[in-house]
C-alpha cells in the first residue's frame, strides 16, 4: 500500500537493490489481508489497499498459494530462508527476520528503500 500512498515505485526500486535472478513473490494470506482492508478501511487508504490489492496479481509479482492456519507474519518467516529478501516495514518482523538469518528490505525516510543484510 505504501507504494501508492507515499508514491514509491518500489518494483524499480527492487529491480536495483537485487539481481535479476530474483523473483517478486505475494503470498496468498497478503493478499487476504489486503481484500480484509478494502472492507475495513475508508477514503486514501481504501483507495490504497485496493490498488495494492490489483496490483500484487500482475507481472512481475508472482502469487503463490500458502497455508493460512498461521499469523501472517509466521507464515512470512517460514516461507523465507536465508538465500530470500523479505519485503516489509512491520518493525517487529523485521526484527523477528534479522534473528533468523533473513535479509530485509524496507522503505527509509518515506522514500528510499534500504536493504538490512547481505544480498547475493
Amino acid at each position: 500500500m505504501m507504494m501508492f500512498q507515499l508514491k514509491v515505485d518500489v518494483v524499480n526500486e527492487l529491480k536495483l537493490k537485487l539481481p535479476s535472478y530474483y523473483e517478486l513473490i505475494v503470498p496468498s494470506v497478503i493478499l487476504d489481508e489486503l481484500s480484509l482492508l478494502k472492507k475495513t478501511l475508508r477514503g486514501k487508504d481504501k483507495l490504497a489497499a485496493s490498488m495494492a490489492y490489483q496490483y500484487a496479481q500482475q507481472k512481475p509479482f508472482k502469487v503463490i498459494d500458502v497455508q493460512k492456519d498461521m499469523a501472517v507474519d509466521d507464515v512470512l518467516l517460514n516461507l523465507c530462508d536465508d538465500k530470500d529478501v523479505l519485503c516489509t516495514n512491520d518493525k517487529n518482523l523485521r526484527r523477528r527476520a534479522r534473528k533468523r538469518g533473513i535479509n530485509v528490505i524496507y522503505l527509509r525516510q518515506h522514500k528510499f528503500l534500504e536493504v538490512d543484510g547481505y544480498i547475493n
